[in-house]
C-alpha cells in the first residue's frame, strides 16, 4: 500500500516537471510541480504528498545522488481535526437493539463500548486471547504493546454464540470466504470455514449504516464521555482507554448537553 501511494504520487510530479534527474530540481520547480498535480488537495492529503517527496529526497540523498534538498521549500498545511461527538446512552442501546445486526456485529460494537478499546484492537482478536472468565482479553494496542480489556455481561453473554466450537483463529470473522485477490495472511483464516478476520473497513461500513453515519471511533468516544459523565476519575479513565496522558483523556471525556443539563436541574434551589 505504502508503495503504491508513493509511486502515484512521484511518478505524478516528476511528469509535470519532465522527468529529469533529481539533482535539477530546484527548490521552486518542485513547489509549482506539486500544486499543480495536486490544485483542490485537502491539507491531510497535501502533508502526505509532502511527506512522500521528502522522503525521497531523504533517500536520495543517502545515496550520494543529490547534495541539496528542494524539498525545504515545500510547506505543510494546518489540518483541522474533527473528533467524532459522543452518542447518547439511547443511542447506544438503539443501536445495540436494531434487529438488522447479527450476533456476530452485536458482541462487536458491545465489546467496542464497554472495552473502550480502539476498533483494530478488538478486531485483531483471536479466540485464544480471550479470558472469557474474568471478562477480559490480551491485545495488541497502539504502538504494539500487550495490554488488557476489559468486557462486561453484555458482551459477555454474546461471545459464546460468536465463538461457537471454534478454539482458535480469528475472533471476529467475515461473512464470505476471501477473494483470491485479497491473500490474507493464513493466521487471519479460520481453518474449518475458510472465512478471513473480519476487516475494519466492513465493520465500520456496517456501523454507518446501522448508527445513521457515526463513525466506529465513536463507540469509544461514548463510552469515555459516559464514564466522565458518571464521575469515574481521570487517572481511571486514563486506565480504562489506556490513553498515554491526562491531557488526551480530557479531550474524549466532555459531558453531553444533557448531563449538563441533569447536573442544572440536580443543583436546582427551587
Amino acid at each position: 500500500g505504502s508503495r503504491r501511494i508513493y509511486r502515484l504520487t512521484l511518478e505524478r510530479v516528476g511528469i509535470i516537471l519532465g522527468d529529469p534527474d533529481v539533482t535539477e530540481v530546484t527548490e521552486r520547480d518542485l513547489v509549482a510541480a506539486l500544486t499543480e498535480a495536486y490544485p483542490t488537495a485537502s491539507p491531510a492529503s497535501w502533508n502526505r504528498h509532502v511527506a512522500t517527496l521528502r522522503s525521497f529526497y531523504s533517500f536520495a540523498t543517502r545515496q550520494g545522488w543529490t547534495v541539496g534538498d528542494p524539498t525545504r521549500a515545500l510547506e505543510r498545511r494546518r489540518e483541522v481535526v474533527h473528533h467524532d461527538r459522543a452518542l447518547t446512552r439511547d443511542q447506544v442501546e438503539a443501536i445495540f437493539n436494531d434487529k438488522s445486526l447479527t450476533v456476530r456485529d452485536q458482541a462487536l460494537f458491545r465489546l467496542l463500548y464497554e472495552s473502550a478499546a480502539r476498533a483494530n484492537e478488538v478486531l485483531c482478536l483471536n479466540i485464544e486471547d480471550l479470558d472469557r472468565a474474568k471478562k477480559r482479553a490480551t491485545t495488541r494496542r497502539k504502538g504494539g504493546d500487550l495490554d488488557v480489556i476489559h468486557w462486561q455481561t453484555g458482551t459477555a453473554r454474546l461471545l459464546p454464540h460468536v465463538v461457537g466450537t471454534r478454539k482458535r483463529v480469528p475472533l471476529f470473522l467475515a461473512d464470505q470466504p476471501p477473494n483470491q485477490t485479497q491473500a490474507p495472511a493464513s493466521t487471519d483464516i479460520d481453518p474449518d470455514t475458510g472465512h478471513a478476520r473480519l476487516s475494519y473497513r466492513r465493520a465500520a461500513e456496517i456501523f454507518k449504516d446501522v448508527s445513521g453515519g457515526a463513525t466506529l471511533h465513536s463507540l469509544r468516544h461514548s463510552a469515555i464521555s459516559h464514564l466522565a459523565e458518571e464521575g469515574v476519575p481521570l487517572p481511571l479513565l486514563m486506565a480504562k482507554s489506556r490513553h498515554a496522558s491526562l491531557k488526551t483523556v480530557e479531550r474524549y471525556a466532555r459531558p453531553s448537553v444533557e448531563a449538563v443539563a441533569a447536573l442544572t436541574a440536580a443543583h436546582d434551589p427551587a
